[in-house]
């Protein structure tokens, strides 16, 4: 199995739904012990092509980091780490019923906000890579 992918795809605007979820201090706290960053309040949604949607859909199938909910009423989620420009990110996979994107949209999270760091913009380009040995093989 291929160990890096490079994925590239479209900035675009999203619903702006994910400042409030990297805002959560539950978030924003097991992002920094498991991820090694405090995120940003938000996500940079890309645009993909079915191709690499596929790759993505398929970390589904591999263990992520699981970020869990200290309220059972409220969705956990799963995020892939990842690099962009050498920054250290992550995917962030939520739970299918509370999926607000197609497949083809996919939301990063980082310590900073990626489109001022990398001085893009809707309409952009962006490659990132996703180091599969870095993500867990999935438990048996």
């Amino acid at each position: 199995m291929q160990q890096h992918w490079t994925i590239s795809g479209k900035i675009l605007s999203g619903l702006r739904q994910g400042a409030f979820f990297t805002g959560l201090e539950w978030v924003r706290q097991q992002c920094m012990e498991k991820l090694g960053f405090e995120p940003w309040p938000g996500t940079l949604n890309v645009e993909i092509s079915d191709e690499q949607a596929a790759v993505i859909n398929g970390l589904v199938y591999k263990k992520g980091v699981d970020l869990l909910s200290p309220d059972e009423n409220f969705c956990s989620g799963k995020v892939y780490p990842v690099t962009v420009a050498g920054m250290p990110a992550a995917i962030v996979k939520p739970a299918e019923e509370v999926r607000t994107h197609g497949k083809n949209i996919i939301e990063i999270i980082a310590p900073q906000k990626l489109k001022e760091a990398l001085e893009v913009a809707d309409g952009d380009w962006l490659t990132f890579s996703i180091d599969m040995a870095g993500i867990p093989p999935p438990e048996l």
